[in-house]
């Protein structure tokens, strides 16, 4: 076999397995422009790069394939010639992989709901709190924070409630940082003590972040 056949069917394997996005498109888009033909093989083990990298092979021209062995996916992007300009003119930063996401979370960041009349926002979070369980499907988490740790660290009646939602498989967190600044962290009924990376972690992870202030 001649060197421009061997260049012409030159297959390579890339192992992007836990490479944060858009890194599997940028690599992939790297190696398929050093080829004039052949294939890389991407080895990724996420749906939304494994989506993006196919996606992105498309929009170069490519052939895609895909195959699934265990937790790892398979995409080749095979290529016949060089890549048109309208599909060279697709950048791969434009191909960002969404974060994995974990459903639902609730951030509640005072004691109290909406802006107006405290006696009122009281009794709205009350009912608030109490109505939560009848989400379906339920958040996978609850966050604290400001005055709002004052819910999880005070006897009231919306201590039951949250044991409650904790029983059904809700975590319960409480922001450290307020749970000291308002002498509380000694206090606390319900749930766990949480910091401000986990809580903000949590929000970028969250397929869907409620509040009700």
């Amino acid at each position: 076999m001649t060197e421009a056949e061997q260049e012409e069917n030159m297959h390579t394997v890339l192992d992007c397995r836990g490479l944060a996005c858009p890194q599997p498109v940028i690599r992939a888009k790297e190696l398929l422009d050093t080829m004039a033909q052949g294939s890389v093989e991407v080895l990724v083990d996420n749906e939304a790069a494994q989506s993006n990298l196919a996606r992105f092979g498309k929009s170069q021209g490519c052939a895609v394939a895909i195959r699934a062995s265990g937790d790892t996916r398979h995409i080749t992007l095979s290529k016949d010639g060089p890549a048109t300009d309208a599909a060279a003119a697709q950048a791969p930063a434009e191909y960002r992989c969404d974060l994995p996401t974990t459903g639902i979370i609730i951030v509640v960041p005072a004691e109290t709901m909406g802006r107006g009349d405290d006696a009122l926002g009281l009794v709205l979070m009350r009912a608030y709190v109490k109505t939560i369980k009848n989400l379906n499907p339920l958040p996978g988490k609850i966050f604290f924070y400001n005055t709002g740790v004052k819910i999880t660290a005070t006897e009231s009646d919306l201590i039951a409630p949250l044991q409650e939602l904790a029983g059904m498989g809700v975590e319960i967190y409480s922001c450290g940082t307020c749970l000291d600044f308002f002498n509380l962290k000694n206090s606390l009924l319900v749930g766990q003590v949480t910091n401000m990376f986990e809580i903000m972690d949590a929000m970028a992870q969250a397929s869907k972040v409620v509040s009700p202030y």
